[in-house]
């Protein structure tokens, strides 16, 4: 019998893309990708809206990019049979390598309705594992944070396994902590220790050398979410060992690129334009150390925009993208 996808993806190097609301969309998950990771999660989507919401298979958050593979599909949600009827629908629209269940998200608005609520009620979750996986034939996972406001990662992440999860991501905040102080990864050590499948940390990876570090918790792969963002290089130094930064004019190239995807993606909107507002907050950190572009690049309305404040930068160098870009080693604020 073949390995599951998980297990396949971490017979190898490197490190997995996390599902960031506003950020892990196709354009950002193809760059990852490119550059080797193992495997990339999509934006969480809500399960009810997806049955309850009409034929939605044009969906930003979950529609795959031409030729994707290896992409999670995240759904969050409280109810065990709309949970499984949202991932008939997400297999047969998304193609999906997998399906995680949120139980980490901490934003208000998600509350009652799943996220980092079902840490307070670990038992809907192992229910809803179980709901999921009589649903597909597909890897299910969870990705969970470690309780609600006090830790009881260890137990719940021997539920899960218990319910059938493939797979259990942590991050090493609790949900009352939100993104504030720092990830205790002690804590995701014990959960890595205490299951028998395999656990993926989370938190607080900002370049190759600290995920590298955290591997040394016994995890089976390190999640990086923020420290990704302008920084796809990440992936290859981690799925080859080659720490080579990328000079500006790959950086720039690739910043191009990102805006070259997000038009290709999303398509123009209804003034004939492609909206680049979501990359305000992603380009300048690709060019950290040009810090008097970020005035520009968070303005940008077009493609047009965004090319003609990055291709001054490109002057004597080859337009075209490299085949391999190399990667870095740079803590990336997010």
């Amino acid at each position: 019998m073949s390995p599951g996808f998980y297990a396949a993806r971490l017979a190898r190097p490197g490190a997995v893309l996390a599902p960031m609301a506003g950020y892990s969309d196709a354009p950002l998950r193809q760059l990852a990708a490119e550059q080797g990771a193992l495997w990339t999660v999509s934006e969480m989507i809500s399960a009810r809206g997806l049955v309850l919401g009409g034929d939605s298979e044009n969906l930003s958050l979950g529609r795959p990019y031409p030729g994707e593979e290896g992409r999670v599909v995240q759904l969050f949600g409280a109810e065990p049979e709309i949970l499984a009827r949202a991932v008939g629908k997400v297999e047969g629209w998304f193609a999906p390598a997998a399906l995680d269940l949120n139980m980490g998200c901490p934003v208000p608005k998600v509350r009652g309705k799943g996220g980092a609520c079902l840490l307070q009620t670990p038992e809907v979750a192992y229910e809803l594992v179980r709901a999921m996986r009589s649903a597909t034939a597909l890897d299910v996972s969870a990705k969970i944070r470690l309780g609600w406001d006090t830790d009881r990662s260890v137990e719940v992440a021997r539920g899960l396994a218990a319910a059938g999860a493939a797979l259990i991501t942590v991050h090493g905040r609790t949900s009352a902590q939100r993104y504030t102080g720092e990830a205790d990864w002690d804590a995701i050590a014990r959960v890595a220790a205490s299951v028998d499948v395999p656990v993926v940390g989370s938190g607080d990876v900002g370049s190759a050398s600290q995920a590298r570090e955290r591997l040394r918790s016994g995890v089976a792969a390190v999640m990086i979410g923020r420290g990704a963002v302008g920084n796809p290089w990440i992936f290859r130094s981690l799925a080859t060992g080659d720490d080579t930064p990328p000079s500006l004019g790959e950086r720039v190239r690739t910043a191009l690129r990102h805006a070259e995807l997000q038009a290709a993606f999303y398509g123009k909107g209804r003034r004939g334009l492609t909206n680049m507002r979501p990359l305000r907050k992603v380009l300048p950190q690709y060019l950290p150390d040009l810090p008097e572009l970020r005035g520009a690049l968070v303005v940008v309305e077009t493609l047009e925009d965004v090319t003609r404040v990055l291709t001054p930068l490109l002057i004597g160098e080859d337009r075209a993208p490299t085949s391999r870009p190399a990667s870095r080693d740079v803590a990336v604020a997010g």
